[in-house]
Order: structure tokens, then C-alpha cells, then sequence
């Protein structure tokens, strides 16, 4: 457990995800939705209100803060120009970011009207978005800004 979480007599998340929870209750807000966050009670999570009805909890895993360190360090590990890695890395992580907080809010929406699909929604279909979005910023930096491909072309044999 991170020393930011605490489970006992009163459960409190970590600061990253009460933040990416707020940020689902602020655009969900933006979006027209009645929305609210709240700390649970009862585990470790957020609870997500939509309309009245508790639809889902985020969880520590789903601030995509761990995608974002996935992401960095790969970039990091095909490093391009100096210059390059920062403002990739910026802007690849504010993108899984605001990605995330969209996917939280869609899920939700889609949990609230189409129960009975939420395992597949969970399990399948949103993982699918985060780690998509992911794999094609990789794909999009080794193709573009990685020395990777400089490297190969001007080896010789």
C-alpha cells in the first residue's frame, strides 16, 4: 500500500487519484452530466456519482498515472533530441491523461445505462482505448522523433 493511501478507520486515497477523480466530476460537470466524487467509505476508491446513482469507483489504477510512466520510459529508453523527448513526453502524457478522465466518464455513462455490460465494457473495451492510445504514441515516436531509425540508416555493412 503507498504510504498516500490509508486503510483503517477511515479509508482516503491517494492524492493523484482524489485528483484524477475530481477531474472526472469536473468534465462530466462540463459535459451537461450531474456528476459528483467522493471518498468511499468502505475501500480504497472514489466513488463516481452520475445522475444520482453510484455507476463506479476509480481506483489508484485508474488515474493512468502508471500508463504515464510506462510511456515516459519508453521514450526515454528510444531517446530522440533532448528537446524531442520533453515535449513528446508532455505532450504524450497530457493526452493519456485527458484520454483517461474521458474514458472514466464514457464508461460511467455506459455503466449507468448498459449494466449488464460492464464486465466486457471494463475488461475489454476501455483497456483497449488507454493501451491503444499508448502503443500508437510509441509507434508515432520511434517512426518520427526516436534516433532508432537514424541509427539504422546510416549503419553499413
Amino acid at each position: 500500500m503507498h504510504r498516500t493511501q490509508q486503510k483503517g478507520n477511515v479509508f482516503s486515497c491517494s492524492p493523484i487519484t482524489k485528483t484524477a477523480a475530481k477531474h472526472v466530476e469536473k468534465t462530466a460537470n462540463l459535459l451537461g452530466y450531474d456528476a459528483y466524487v467522493e471518498q468511499n467509505n468502505d475501500e480504497l476508491s472514489m466513488k463516481f456519482v452520475l445522475n444520482g446513482q453510484y455507476v463506479s469507483r476509480i481506483i489508484e489504477g485508474c488515474n493512468s498515472f502508471s500508463i504515464i510512466i510506462l510511456f515516459l520510459a519508453f521514450i526515454i529508453a528510444f531517446s530522440g533530441p533532448l528537446k524531442a523527448t520533453i515535449l513528446f513526453g508532455l505532450f504524450g502524457s497530457v493526452l493519456i491523461y485527458v484520454v483517461n478522465i474521458l474514458r472514466i466518464i464514457v464508461l460511467s455513462i455506459l455503466y449507468h445505462r448498459f449494466p449488464e455490460y460492464q464486465d466486457i465494457l471494463h475488461d475489454l473495451l476501455f483497456p483497449a482505448i488507454i493501451y491503444g492510445l499508448t502503443f500508437i504514441l510509441w509507434i508515432t515516436w520511434v517512426k518520427f522523433y526516436s534516433n532508432i531509425n537514424k541509427d539504422a540508416s546510416t549503419k553499413t555493412i
